[in-house]
């Protein structure tokens, strides 16, 4: 790919559009839970500043259903990323800034326009900016105003932004070329979100381990009774045709609801909770000669302390060695997190789905309309 890199645009003095990826997790109360994904922003915001340049960030947070839905506004983030700057940052109207200043706008999905594409919108959000960053890898997969139509109206002056730069190195280079042996660990609930990535994975990856509530799916169509389970029916032919590849490890005991550890077949009044001990110590030996190792999805409810095991002491295993390590999607970065793993992980994805297309298709809408 021939993408620009924001080094190669002149942005002193000018005023700088950066599309960054907000879409922070929000506890119930509405306050930040994670601030990450703003951390993650701060070598690209802070790289311009440095340059001079007048900064407009923009992004979406949630699925608001309109602007009166306050509970998805952007000015929490906006005094969120002050603190981390250590200087105000404007937030809402289209005032204008100096060389220096930083101006967060309101939520882009307040407009329905932005989800459609919008020409007339993206046209408007361009004339914010002399020079365009697309610094959300997050939401690069999406076909989006902000991340796409609005590209056209900046050609020669629009960029990577240091973090996007980041996921495409990482991602491309030892993903689509990895050191080998390299193995993916995929979990979550539903096999469907996640058949074209596994699909790929399968001719890419040395070995495949496949945990959570989507293994099921899998166990079922071997034969195995996997009692109250979650199980997508329409795909157990699919599932034999990946498990026909020799390459994928699942469980071979569980946890389940009710709390007990069952080896093979689940009790028709039970259902699969979490990966059980023989699964731990069989995956934990096999990821030992790893060299590439890509982690996208938790092994069991892990948010429930009854069901952490699984998702917990296989991010034990993957930081123990000298692979390196890639881990894409919340709940995953979320667990690493939670044993205070984050420095041994070699890179944290700041995009879960975006990180599944990018490894499956090799680019991204987003980063397209930067070529």
């Amino acid at each position: 790919m021939s993408i620009p890199s924001i080094q190669q645009i002149p942005t002193a003095g000018r005023r700088v559009l950066v599309r960054v990826d907000f879409n922070v997790p929000l506890a119930p109360d509405g306050s930040i839970s994670d601030d990450s994904r703003i951390r993650a922003s701060l070598p690209t915001i802070s790289y311009l500043l440095a340059q001079g340049a007048s900064v407009i960030l923009m992004s979406h947070l949630g699925r608001p259903k309109g602007p009166s839905d306050l509970k998805y506004s952007l000015k929490n983030c906006a005094e969120r990323l002050s603190v981390f700057l250590k200087q105000p940052v404007f937030f809402g109207s289209h005032k204008t800034i100096k060389p220096g200043e930083v101006l967060l706008l309101e939520n882009l999905r307040f407009h329905p326009e932005e989800e459609n594409g919008d020409i007339t919108f993206a046209k408007q959000l361009s004339q914010l900016g002399d020079v365009y960053i697309n610094d959300a890898f997050g939401t690069s997969h999406r076909a989006h105003a902000s991340t796409v139509t609005i590209a056209q109206f900046f050609p020669g002056r629009k960029a990577a932004g240091l973090l996007l730069q980041k996921e495409i190195k990482f991602l491309g280079d030892a993903l689509i070329r990895p050191e080998r042996p390299f193995y993916a660990i995929i979990g979550g609930s539903k096999v469907s979100s996640k058949l074209a990535i596994l699909k790929a994975l399968v001719t890419k990856a040395d070995a495949l381990f496949i945990g959570g509530a989507m293994a099921y799916t899998f166990l079922k169509a071997q034969g195995f009774s996997v009692g109250g389970s979650l199980v997508e029916k329409n795909l157990e032919k699919e599932a034999l045709s990946l498990l026909s590849s020799g390459k994928i490890f699942l469980p071979i005991d569980h946890v389940t609801m009710e709390g007990k550890e069952v080896v093979g077949s689940i009790p028709q009044d039970d259902r699969g909770a979490d990966i059980g001990p023989k699964t731990i110590q069989e995956w934990t030996e096999q990821l030992k000669g790893a060299k590439t190792i890509f982690w996208n999805g938790p092994l069991g409810i892990f948010e429930d302390p009854r069901f952490e095991m699984g998702t917990h002491k296989i991010a034990l295993a993957i930081t123990s060695g000298n692979a390196m390590t890639i881990v894409g999607g919340g709940d995953s970065i979320s667990a690493i997190e939670q044993q205070g793993l984050s420095s041994k992980i070699t890179h944290l994805s700041t995009g879960g789905g975006a990180a599944l297309e990018f490894i499956e298709k090799g680019s991204l809408p987003g980063i397209h309309a930067l070529e």
